[in-house]
């Protein structure tokens, strides 16, 4: 399964979409910050971003980037665990 992590900037919403329910539909899935998260899927990046393009106006931003090893950071265990779990080599 690929690894990606999907970010986005909603501008100027009157109503915001569902964003955060849908990366739940994802197969895996950890919270990175507000508005970033690592997802695990069998899905292309143009796939990922395709499922979500219904959602965006045209002012926003969303981008799903590749993930894998190796990577450096800090945050909670849940999420550490998550990437150690989910990230390929």
């Amino acid at each position: 399964m690929a690894a990606y992590i999907v970010t986005y900037d909603l501008n100027k919403e009157t109503t915001r979409p569902n964003i955060t329910g849908e990366i739940k539909k994802s197969p895996g899935w950890a919270k990175l910050s507000e508005s970033s998260y690592a997802i695990s899927t069998t899905e292309t990046p143009k796939q990922v971003y395709d499922r979500f393009s219904k959602m965006l106006d045209n002012n926003d931003s969303f981008y799903v980037i590749s993930l894998h090893r190796p990577y450096y950071g800090q945050g909670t265990k849940d999420v550490n665990d998550w990437l150690e779990k989910h990230l390929p080599q």
